[in-house]
């Protein structure tokens, strides 16, 4: 198929950008590298633009003859979101009504969202599955629900087909070694455990020790980037007009914020030093996902089953990649 990927050149749209092109599949990323960086895809597939520039968009879809689109292309800062829900609005919301716009008109009714756990808030109850309520607790997550609504719409009124991807926390790196997360500023905890194990920050701070869980420190579902990759391709290949897919991606297990640093620890054979720091305002005790839906409907499952190996391709980017894509990769750390 021919797939326009929005904010392509971002963190896990550069990892689905490699899964399509290594499936045969031919792609064109439309990026406004605010966020993404350009060595991390083709640079005869990508295009610098932005999702504001509704004509631009349009002629994409037109000229290489799209068949369907990712959409990647948004904020994720839940903090800034709080402090500036204007910008968040605009760009994850309006820019995708300006994206699913210039489709109609080039004829193209084929999208796969990159959503989010932040559309549950605060979960009813553990494990989520994808008929919980929806309560959203910060513009971030309002305006992912926002877009899911608008695709719904958009199944009804125009015969879309559409699958909201709704995936919990992204981790790890190609097993390569040669593309990765490089965020800034960096929010992520893994890359921050393990940029302390390299030396770049003093220490790592845990938010909150007295949470209800086993050892007082959140829980969260980790799941590889490459794993949400090859769910967005088979997500593609499963749209059928005027229907809506909803689907979690997670690995099903929780890590607490100890755990991930004592298996960061192992990985690098160094010592990690920790700040304890009181809670954040909104931060739920445990997240942990039910993929039997996207088991189920698009035959997916992760390959990465345990923490241990995704912190591994981790270490292998970050290790080489000390400034991320602004460095040279080097021999040195490398596992």
């Amino acid at each position: 198929m021919r797939i326009l990927i929005t904010g392509g050149a971002g963190y896990i749209g550069s990892h689905a950008v490699r899964c399509f092109l290594e499936h045969g599949h031919e792609v064109v990323v439309l990026d406004n590298l605010s966020h993404g960086h350009a060595a991390a895809v083709p640079a005869s597939v990508l295009v610098r633009g932005d999702l504001a520039e509704e004509d631009l968009v349009f002629s994409l879809l037109r000229q290489h003859r799209i068949e369907a689109v990712v959409h990647f292309a948004a904020y994720c800062y839940v903090g800034e979101s709080v402090r500036e829900p204007e910008k968040y609005y605009d760009n994850n919301l309006v820019n995708s009504l300006r994206l699913l716009r210039a489709m109609r008109r080039a004829g193209v009714s084929r999208i796969v969202l990159s959503s989010t756990c932040a559309t549950y808030g605060i979960p009813a109850q553990l494990p989520i599955t994808e008929d919980q309520p929806q309560r959203p607790i910060n513009p971030y997550g309002r305006a992912k629900l926002a877009v899911e609504w608008m695709l719904d719409d958009f199944a009804q009124a125009y015969g879309f087909s559409y699958a909201a991807l709704r995936y919990f926390n992204a981790a790890g790196a190609s097993p390569k070694g040669d593309i990765g997360e490089d965020h800034d500023p960096e929010t992520h905890l893994i890359p921050l455990v393990l940029q302390a194990a390299l030396g770049l920050k003093p220490f790592v701070e845990i938010f909150g020790t007295d949470y209800p869980t086993p050892d007082g420190t959140c829980i969260r579902d980790y799941i590889h980037v490459d794993d949400l990759a090859e769910a967005h391709r088979l997500a593609v290949e499963r749209l059928q007009p005027g229907v809506g897919l909803k689907l979690n991606l997670g690995s099903e297990t929780g890590h607490s914020v100890r755990e991930v640093i004592r298996v960061c620890e192992q990985v690098t054979g160094r010592s990690i030093p920790v700040r304890e720091g009181p809670r954040r305002p909104g931060d739920p005790p445990i997240l942990v996902a039910s993929s039997a839906k996207a088991r189920e409907v698009l035959g997916w499952s992760p390959r990465y089953r345990d923490l241990h190996s995704i912190v591994e391709t981790a270490w292998r980017w970050h290790s080489t990649h000390r400034l991320g894509y602004a460095d040279r990769p080097t021999t040195k750390g490398v596992i």
